[in-house]
């Protein structure tokens, strides 16, 4: 890969991740190569939408755990 498309896809990981200082990193590193504002926002926007999907199905995964534990005890 190219370093913009690493710096792009390592800023996307560091927003999925919610790791700060990583991305500050690669957002420093992202606009030193000279990746514009609109490819940096479609790569935030498609991390977020990745995390957040993520986010929803290990909280629904979480209930259906409990619900089963629950279930198995009674």
């Amino acid at each position: 890969m190219d370093p913009k498309t690493i710096e792009l896809v390592a800023m996307a990981a560091s927003v999925a991740g919610h790791c700060q200082p990583c991305f500050r990193h690669h957002l420093i590193k992202a606009i030193g190569l000279g990746i514009g504002d609109e490819d940096i926002r479609e790569a935030i926007s498609l991390a977020a939408r990745i995390s957040g999907a993520g986010d929803k199905r290990m909280a629904e995964f979480v209930e259906e755990m409990l619900i089963e534990r629950t279930e198995k005890t009674v």
